[in-house]
């Protein structure tokens, strides 16, 4: 599917907001495709959210599920102790550090009667069989990767395709096993390294994502052996998006560097460093979701008072860059700055 787009740009998954049928619609419609999140909703929210992006792009889209990791045993309490003067900052009480799987039976139920036609994992590889019954409703089947080792496990699962994600990349890491003893959960291989490394594992199609904002950067990974590009940051202040003001303002000011924490999920992610990553990223340990609903009354405290120091302002190396328009007119761009960027290095070559 992806190697026959038009535009070989795709619209990553944001959950939390950002990604919306609109967004995918609308990058649909330049010759791109979109996936909708499916991290946080109930399987009815993502239901109608299918509905939606059906009625609008036809059959050009995906939805992203997160697997479910193994309930780990670490003791939360402490965190959510520190977290408690920040809550009352905002008139809110930590939430309860308990251990959830999102949902993913039931959404992967509706995605196999939706007969979604791609479904994209993060977080690790699915059972085999539960590949197997989408790929019985024809449905194709793309894993998340950092590294080659899990490109390997993806692949012996029946996977179609591999998203090959590089450290550059904004919001969690999709990295299979959270290895506490790393920040990073694990290897930080920048994206064309990864995708060298992987391409020496398996010649599976590969989708290239992290840090990718230009067209230069889309030439740039389809040169180094990816089909498409997936970009989620680039697309953050697109029009249709679903990012709030105070979190657009924050990327619109540019003043912020990024750091990968634990401090709100309990996964590495990377995000615009603010007052609750400093404080906090020390003490955070490996254990998501619980952190994750630890935080959220914080986070969603902080966004609705407008205030950017306690909220996941989740954003790539290069956010700086990204543009503020329709989705279409970002993947217009995108476009054409490939096409410049592929001819001035066809020239370099005589």
């Amino acid at each position: 599917m992806f190697e026959s787009l038009r535009v070989p740009v795709i619209a990553a998954p944001m959950a939390g907001g950002p990604s919306t049928p609109e967004l995918v619609a609308s990058v649909v419609r330049a010759g791109g495709f979109g996936f909708l999140a499916g991290g946080y909703l109930t399987a009815a929210a993502l239901s109608d959210q299918i509905h939606k992006t059906r009625e609008m792009a036809g059959e050009t889209f995906g939805v992203n599920l997160f697997v479910p990791g193994v309930r780990t045993m670490v003791n939360v309490t402490p965190y959510a102790e520190r977290l408690r003067e920040e809550a009352e900052r905002y008139g809110v009480r930590p939430g309860p550090g308990r251990w959830d799987d999102d949902g993913y039976a039931a959404k992967l139920d509706l995605l196999v009667d939706s007969r979604v036609p791609v479904v994209s994992f993060t977080f690790g590889t699915p059972v085999a069989a539960d590949i197997e019954r989408l790929h019985d409703v024809g449905t194709l089947v793309c894993v998340t990767v950092t590294t080659p080792e899990e490109a390997r496990d993806a692949a012996a699962a029946g996977a179609d395709v591999l998203c090959v994600q590089g450290f550059e990349a904004g919001g969690h890491r999709a990295v299979f096993d959270d290895d506490p003893a790393q920040d990073a959960g694990g290897a930080l291989l920048g994206l064309l390294a990864a995708l060298r490394l992987v391409r020496a594992e398996t010649d599976l199609p590969l989708v290239a994502a992290g840090g990718l904002v230009h067209g230069a950067d889309v030439a740039a990974v389809l040169t180094a052996g990816a089909v498409a590009a997936q970009l989620g940051t680039a697309f953050l202040r697109a029009e249709e998006a679903g990012t709030n003001a105070t979190y657009r303002a924050a990327l619109d000011a540019a003043g912020r560097a990024t750091a990968i924490t634990r401090a709100f999920s309990g996964r590495p992610a990377r995000g615009l460093e603010n007052r609750f990553m400093r404080d906090n990223s020390a003490s955070a340990p490996a254990a998501y979701p619980q952190l994750n609903n630890i935080s959220k009354p914080i986070r969603a405290a902080a966004t609705a008072a407008g205030d950017p120091e306690a909220m996941s302002l989740w954003a790539g190396q290069t956010y700086a860059q990204a543009r503020t328009a329709p989705a279409s007119e970002i993947v217009d761009g995108l476009a054409a700055e490939a096409r410049e960027a592929v001819a001035a290095t066809a020239r370099r070559f005589g």
